[in-house]
């Protein structure tokens, strides 16, 4: 009997030519971003000579690391072409969930996998509705964000969680750590390596950038769509429970309007960070440097002495820029793609 093996996927070659020259242009972007944040850390410390002192290294970690967790969630379902908008309502239900756990004396280890579980459950709701309803990602996850914030606005109501109510162990983990690296930072960094291998290393990750490049041809190459979008957002949905759980160890202080408006500050991050919102390009470094970048500004500007209320101004503006980069470089694409066809016609036509 002849055993036919299945095919890997794969996009068409147009769509890995794009894909190609895409990804080194955003790598381009990621170094970019990288030099930036160091010579703004830079600028800074010369202007404040204690910016960068132990306590400020750990603050600057401490203040990235829930949204580059989220972040590189996030950027798992942007690079399918899709969007999760109700990661920061999942995160602050999340976070008031393990804190009523804790509030009873609960184990924390247990605390932060009821966050995660719940995430997850939530990830799955929206990923069933966008891959199996085929209902636009969009529309699914803004109505789950106020599906959610609805849910926690009953469940908890007026309540409140404070430092008080929790353990000592699981708030000093949330602020100790070795030196001026926090334990919180560690374990992101973790999360991260992991994602990014997974999605570099994995035939399932890869699936993941070849249906974000080219939906229909990822279809017809063999890649299970559904299931694809689906583990997206079940990755999306684990990784903003964490968030949670972690975002209540670092602040001790949780209610039921905590997350509101993160997820805009979370999909900033990730176009910034060189992720195409159009999908199939961009890493997960990116996104996190992208947070990273966001954050800093966030602790730059009151240390220079500039208000606080320019961030969201500054965070808008990189916003556009990199959604117009992204703009430029898929004329970019395109017009190579037009090139390279008309050469291979004219090579035809010769021959």
């Amino acid at each position: 009997m002849t055993m036919t093996a299945k095919p890997a996927s794969a996009a068409p070659p147009e769509a890995a030519s794009t894909s190609g020259f895409l990804d080194r242009v955003l790598k381009v972007r990621e170094l970019a971003i990288l030099v930036v944040l160091v010579l703004m850390l830079l600028a800074t410390q010369l202007d404040n000579h204690a910016f960068l002192s132990e306590q400020g290294i750990k603050d600057l970690l401490l203040n990235a690391t829930i949204l580059v967790l989220v972040a590189v969630g996030q950027a798992t379902v942007v690079i399918t072409r899709n969007v999760d908008l109700s990661v920061g309502s999942t995160m602050g239900i999340t976070a008031f969930a393990a804190g009523e756990f804790l509030r009873g004396g609960g184990n924390p280890l247990v605390g932060v996998l009821i966050a995660i579980a719940l995430g997850i459950g939530f990830g799955v709701v929206n990923g069933l509705l966008v891959s199996l309803g085929q209902v636009p990602a969009l529309v699914v996850t803004l109505g789950t964000l106020y599906i959610i914030r609805g849910l926690d606005s009953i469940w908890f109501g007026s309540k409140q969680i404070t430092a008080a109510d929790l353990p000592s162990g699981f708030a000093d983990f949330g602020h100790n750590g070795f030196g001026a690296v926090p334990y919180l930072a560690l374990l992101t960094a973790v999360v991260l390596i992991v994602a990014a291998y997974y999605l570099r290393s994995y035939r399932s990750g890869r699936d993941l950038y070849a249906l974000g490049s080219s939906p229909e041809a990822a279809r017809l190459a063999g890649v299970p769509v559904r299931k694809r979008i689906l583990t997206a957002y079940i990755v999306c949905g684990a990784l903003a429970g964490l968030a949670g759980a972690l975002y209540l160890a670092r602040f001790g202080n949780v209610d039921s309007g905590t997350g509101n408006g993160y997820e805009l500050t979370v999909v900033s991050a990730v176009v910034v960070g060189g992720v195409a919102f159009t999908g199939g390009s961009g890493s997960v470094y990116g996104a996190a440097l992208g947070a990273l970048l966001l954050t800093s500004i966030n602790s730059v500007l009151p240390s220079i002495g500039v208000s606080s209320v320019w961030v969201q101004a500054i965070d808008g503006i990189l916003l556009l820029l990199a959604i117009a980069v992204d703009r430029v470089v898929a004329l970019r694409v395109a017009a190579v793609l037009r090139k390279r066809a008309a050469q291979t016609r004219s090579a035809i036509h010769h021959a």
